[in-house]
């Protein structure tokens, strides 16, 4: 059986395809993102093979949800191609993204689909090439995308996938990976430098010295060959110096830095990158005053934290400001900060009534949460409460630490290194994330630095995603007990209702819909819109609503019902306009009365499929002239006939003609099928885009009578006058 490390026949011919793909257009990186096909609730991009990059620069954009704001979400979603100019442009069109790759260069992300949506190229090229994209470059990305695709497809249907659940890969596009032996690290200098000191792999490492840079840097070459620069040369361990190597593996454009090997010897470095790695040319500056910040004491004396780490802050912060609900702030810890520091496992808890309720986890089993769960902030059993009171981190580097202070732990939960981050504001708890380890962990000083700033991120943004559960939770409930509870069962009619609120805001607003039932041969339906997407609209349109089924239930005319509702407005003085459409269907005289208060016209389709906006000739906006008419319109009820009764949300479209939107809604409605109303909802909302960003809440009222061999739903002789159970 082919181990972890060891790829398949399919993997190698998917990492030999993305190699082939960064050569021959000329990137400097190249990566696969997938989706999880095992996995498609999870809507998350992994990033499965890297070419060209170490997998450390990867780490805070190795996982990307499918709705965030990334060129290679965005090229998912969308099914196109992304392309970025320049530095400006990405920081302009995905901010987001130009804090986890802060340098010059070009980038491309391209859709890799087949029968199926599977994932996205991305290849990026130094500054220098055009910051345009031939039509030839889009068609030749775009076939190496379907070659992509086939490979993947051809795999899964002989079932030998091309990616297991491992990690992402990283191959190199120079035909293999190079020795580091010094005889081939020199000639690899000697044809990128006019005179050479150094080089270094992709990875940072030294792979070869010459007697001059051992003399400059103060060691002999032994000991810094396959070392990284910042570790084996304290001097060297400065954010500051570490970007500038990564800005020349990601740009691959060369750069310098200068530094002071203490205790007062300036030396200027000069990187120049390529495809196999970096040569180094080093050389004195002959001068003491240092050029970048920092002191020869500072180096001494400080140890800066790492540039990826910080990196990975700063991305992860980013991230955590755009989160909006609890199982939101989850999903990223788990996709972004699990990998980013290496862990299996998470729980998130929140204080709640002096006790540790489980919000979230991942890499646990059933049984595991449910002992955790719900224990006493002082509890004894975890070391999470401890935290949580004195507001100071705990690691805990295997289970024997553990053991000493919490036996019974590392026993239930089965890991072997944990991370306990109190989630403090203010002095006040919010909660306990934990990261866990499936092996030992050692937690240097730099880690539980970055882990401890993370804390105050994640309490911030759960503390936020709390109040807008609260929030939304409360909308829901409020819009929920304004709108009907169920529709009343009519003879001769079948209805089908859906709401649909803003995509932002609270997510409740004025639009409503009602149906009632006013004897044993009549019915009303009602449909309106209250300007607004607040609680003050919602208010309103609780009174409106009221007030419409007080006067219909009376056996009032339709244009009096708006009348008297009118005037009711008017006296109340509200600050908001309603429309309002009042739908009148006598079944013993087989006759449809409406009237308008300025809503838009409901659509009419006939038996025999033909479909059109009615003529509704519109009084004014409700609250407005307390002295207005609402003129009636008769149309007979055939069998067959459908209504369709919508707010304005379903059919105004920026920059399109409504004119047009009436009329295409209308096409919609003469091909959809009737059998099933709540099907023909979901056909309608589909045709008309309304399931992406909305920035109007959308009510829909479908009506149908049935021709005499189409069965209708008995009348439910249980329910009362009003329809609620």
């Amino acid at each position: 059986m082919t181990g972890a490390g060891d790829p398949t026949a399919a993997e190698r011919a998917l990492d030999a395809e993305i190699a082939q793909t960064v050569r021959q257009t000329g990137a400097s990186v190249g990566a696969l993102y997938l989706l999880d096909p095992l996995m498609p609730r999870e809507q998350v991009l992994s990033l499965t093979v890297l070419c060209g990059a170490p997998a450390e620069f990867a780490a805070p954009w190795a996982r990307v949800s499918l709705n965030a704001p990334a060129p290679v979400a965005e090229t998912v979603r969308e099914q196109r191609m992304v392309w970025i100019g320049s530095q400006e442009e990405m920081a302009r069109s995905y901010p987001r993204t130009a804090m986890a790759l802060p340098y010059p260069l070009v980038l491309a992300a391209a859709p890799v689909t087949g029968v199926r949506r599977l994932g996205a190229l991305l290849l990026m090229w130094p500054p220098s090439r055009p910051p345009y994209m031939t039509g030839r470059e889009r068609g030749h990305i775009a076939s190496r995308c379907r070659r992509l695709a086939r490979l993947l497809e051809e795999a899964a249907e002989q079932d030998r996938p091309a990616v297991r659940r491992q990690g992402m890969r990283v191959v190199t596009a120079v035909g293999g990976p190079r020795s580091a032996s010094p005889a081939t690290a020199a000639a690899d200098l000697v044809e990128r430098l006019p005179g050479g000191s150094c080089a270094l792999d992709l990875e940072g490492r030294f792979v070869y010295l010459s007697s001059g840079a051992c003399e400059l840097l103060g060691r002999e070459a032994g000991r810094l060959l396959g070392t990284l620069p910042w570790q084996s040369l304290r001097w060297l361990d400065d954010p500051a110096y570490e970007d500038r190597y990564r800005a020349a593996v990601l740009s691959r454009e060369p750069t310098t830095f200068t530094a002071c090997r203490p205790p007062d010897q300036w030396l200027d470095f000069h990187l120049y990158p390529d495809a196999s790695g970096i040569s180094v040319r080093i050389v004195p500056t002959g001068t003491r005053q240092p050029p970048v910040p920092g002191s020869a004491r500072a180096a001494a004396t400080v140890t800066p934290a790492r540039a990826g780490p910080l990196y990975q802050l700063t991305h992860l912060a980013a991230a955590l400001t755009e989160v909006v609900g609890v199982q939101d702030v989850i999903d990223l810890i788990a996709d972004q900060v699990l990998p980013a520091f290496a862990a299996q496992g998470l729980v998130l808890s929140a204080a709640d009534a002096g006790r540790l309720r489980i919000t979230g986890h991942r890499g646990y089993d059933t049984h595991t949460i449910e002992r955790l769960d719900g224990l006493p902030l002082d509890t004894g059993f975890t070391p999470a409460g401890k935290a949580l009171s004195d507001g100071i981190p705990a690691f805990f580097a295997n289970p024997r630490e553990m053991q000493q202070l919490y036996p019974q732990a590392p026993v239930v939960s089965g890991k072997e290194a944990w991370a306990f981050l109190p989630l403090i504001i203010s002095g006040r708890p919010v909660g306990c994330c934990i990261l866990s380890y499936d092996h030992p962990h050692t937690f240097p000083a730099e880690e539980r630095a970055v882990l401890t700033s993370l804390a105050g991120l994640i309490a911030q943004a759960l503390d936020r995603a709390r109040l807008y559960d609260t929030k939304h939770e409360l909308a829901h409930s409020l819009q929920q007990a304004l709108l009907p509870r169920a529709l009343p069962s009519i003879p001769g009619l079948r209805v089908a209702a859906r709401y649909l609120p803003a995509t932002r805001g609270m997510g409740i607003g004025g639009d409503f819909y009602d149906l009632i039932r006013l004897s044993d041969s009549a019915a009303a339906a009602v449909i309106g819109d209250v300007q607004g997407h607040d609680a003050a609209a919602a208010a309103l349109m609780g009174q409106v609503r009221t007030a419409i089924y007080a006067h219909a239930t009376l056996g009032t005319p339709p244009d009096q019902v708006l009348a008297r509702t009118n005037r009711l407005l008017t006296h109340l003085s509200p600050d908001l306009l309603t429309s309002c459409l009042y739908t009148h269907l006598d079944f013993s005289h087989r006759r449809v009365t409406l009237a308008s208060a300025g809503h838009p016209p409901p659509i009419l389709r006939l038996a025999d499929g033909t479909a059109r906006p009615l003529t509704v000739p519109p009084g004014p906006l409700l609250g407005i002239d307390p002295d207005a008419d609402f003129p009636l319109t008769h149309i007979p009820l055939t069998p067959g006939l459908t209504l369709a009764l919508y707010t304005d949300g379903l059919v105004e479209v920026p920059g399109t003609d409504l004119e047009d939107s009436l009329n295409t809604l209308a096409r919609h409605l003469a091909t959809a099928d009737t059998e099933d109303l709540d099907l023909l909802i979901d056909d309608l909302l589909e045709k008309t885009s309304t399931t992406a960003q909305r920035t109007d809440d959308i009510a829909l009222l479908v009506l149908h009578h049935p021709s005499s061999r189409t069965p209708v739903p008995p009348l439910d002789t249980d329910r009362s006058a009003d329809g609620v159970p």
